[in-house]
């Protein structure tokens, strides 16, 4: 899971990069050729983009080392974490939900995926096989109790 999210933001830094190095610079050349700058709407859009690709690259960057710094074996075999798939059961309802936790700031959260910073993500984290989660939300108290739990150990996929 850490290593497929680093391949993808790893591609997504080398897209980057060559635009910024290669793609804007002639967008930017073009633009300045087409002569008064101050009038220009090509430049200013190639300018604001070469900006904001610039901030991209910090935040992923960023995220890269922070990715680097986990380490899987610190990570509980028996609890929630990082990378767990867990099933839970509301107690009241009996309805059973399925949730895999993943980073708080993921971009593409898929359906099941839930931060491990949101309300639930964090009332999961540290729990174990059969114990409850109490939710705290503005119009209802949620308690969930783990009914099934893969970690990251396990291959969660």
């Amino acid at each position: 899971m850490i290593e497929e999210l680093k391949a993808k933001l790893g591609a997504e830094v080398a897209a980057l990069q060559h635009e910024l190095n290669v793609t804007l610079p002639a967008e930017i050349r073009k633009a300045v050729e087409l002569g008064d700058l101050r009038e220009n709407s090509e430049y200013k859009a190639a300018l604001e983009r070469q900006q904001f690709v610039r901030a991209r690259l910090g935040q992923l960057h960023q995220r890269l080392s922070k990715l680097s710094q986990i380490d899987v074996a610190q990570i509980p075999s028996d609890r929630v974490g990082l990378g767990s798939r867990v099933v839970v059961q509301d107690e009241q309802t009996r309805g059973r939900e399925t949730y895999s936790l993943v980073f708080g700031d993921s971009v593409e959260l898929e359906d099941g995926q839930c931060s491990m910073s949101s309300p639930i993500g964090r009332a999961l984290v540290g729990k174990g096989l059969g114990e409850t989660a109490v939710i705290k939300l503005p119009a209802v108290t949620r308690r969930l109790t783990i009914v099934e739990l893969r970690t990251i150990h396990d291959g969660v996929r």
